[in-house]
């Protein structure tokens, strides 16, 4: 059936050079050999629609549209033109009314996806022969939509690409998110060296910053700041793994010198004496920190009570213990030494405790103490976050 296309809309319509160029172009194609399946074509077009600045509820009309042509494909051979009137269109567009639908299918014509198809008197209609067969009609041509079959195909899958980077770029930006938070929750719990909560501050500036839609190019400027921020934040805790494997091999060393040491408990005996000197005049000794009690540490310490056969009922009996306990955990008498010269006897013996506590979880309790110490040189150590690490991981 040869198909021809209006050059004027009917009535007070203009004409413009955009309609021109449209019916031009569909004149200008070879339609007869090609065939689309309108309902394949009509999702392909919801998906990429944002390339052809059109509404969903315009989509919504030339679906009523579609649903009008007899065939299942799109083709020449039986015509490109529907023809319903408007009453029967709002209807099948679930009761649109007459101003919406009049508004969307000019917006369908100004997207060049249908062409105005008037008759001499503006309605639609068609000349059908003796058999029934459509000879001419007067409506809607869905021409354009088999003419701009290619571009509508690539334009929805433009967009689902665009769409699942999108979506990739978001879910790599929760993962980075979430591991870094995390990260430096347990280096500030822990206690590690370096400048946590610097890298805090940034990690909270970055996600402040994320808006709440977000386009493509702003996650992905997102996402490089993140992971350079995960990059900081890996350096730093290779820098305190590599610290710890330095002081767990030391005490390795120390380890083997104290079991060929025989002289060992006349060692620990003076040790004790030594503490009962410094510390036995006062008894009720309070440590450099007024938030920090006894009761405090014990709560946060329970284990160093069982190795006190006479209980601990104050800080000569708690530092005491932990002098004893020391050589449980194989820490050396100069690991020791240096602690108690460093932080002293009640945060040397708070330590001392909170390694107990979490003996299972330390390889090296020597190096340990030793990491804790060269922190305390560097006043980067908190005796009282170490305390109620511990209690926060009781309760």
């Amino acid at each position: 059936m040869d198909v021809q296309f209006a050059t004027t809309p009917f009535g007070g319509r203009t004409m413009s050079f955009d309609l021109l160029s449209v019916q031009h172009f569909a004149r200008k194609t070879n339609l007869k050999e090609k065939k689309a399946d309108k309902w394949q074509l009509y999702k392909a077009l919801c998906e990429g629609r944002s390339h052809f600045n059109i509404s969903d509820r315009s989509l919504a009309v030339l679906s009523a549209l579609l649903s009008f042509y007899p065939e299942t494909s799109l083709n020449e051979e039986s015509g490109l033109v529907v023809f319903p009137s408007n009453k029967q269109l709002s209807l099948r567009a679930h009761g649109m009314p007459d101003p919406t639908l009049r508004r969307h299918l000019a917006a369908l014509v100004n997207a060049g996806l249908i062409i105005r198809r008037d008759s001499p008197n503006g309605k639609r209609y068609a000349h059908k022969d003796k058999q029934g067969a459509v000879q001419e009609a007067f409506g809607f041509s869905l021409a354009p939509l088999l003419v701009r079959y290619d571009e509508i195909m690539q334009a929805a899958e433009s967009v689902a690409e665009s769409n699942l980077k999108l979506k990739r770029t978001r879910e790599r930006i929760t993962l980075q998110r979430r591991d870094i938070g995390k990260l430096i929750d347990v280096a500030l719990t822990e206690a590690m060296s370096g400048n946590w909560e610097g890298l805090f501050n940034k990690f909270r500036a970055i996600v402040d910053a994320l808006p709440r839609r977000a386009t493509l190019n702003q996650l992905e400027i997102i996402l490089t700041e993140l992971s350079a921020l995960r990059t900081d934040v890996d350096k730093t805790l290779k820098l305190n793994e590599n610290s710890k494997n330095m002081s767990a091999n030391d005490c390795d060393i120390e380890r083997q010198h104290n079991e060929s040491n025989t002289d060992y408990y006349i060692e620990s005996e003076s040790t004790l004496e030594k503490i009962e000197t410094e510390v036995g005049s006062n008894p009720q000794s309070q440590t450099r920190h007024p938030f920090l009690t006894l009761n405090l540490v014990l709560k946060a310490c329970p284990e160093i009570a069982d190795y006190a056969v006479d209980g601990i009922k104050n800080w000569r009996d708690f530092i005491k213990t932990t002098a004893q306990v020391r050589n449980y955990l194989n820490i050396s008498t100069s690991a020791y030494q240096d602690a108690l010269d460093q932080m002293g006897h009640e945060d040397t013996a708070i330590a001392i405790a909170c390694i107990l506590q979490r003996c299972n979880h330390i390889q090296s309790a020597g190096g340990y103490l030793r990491t804790l110490t060269s922190k305390a040189r560097a006043g980067e150590l908190s005796i009282q976050a170490m305390v109620m690490a511990n209690i926060n991981k009781k309760t």
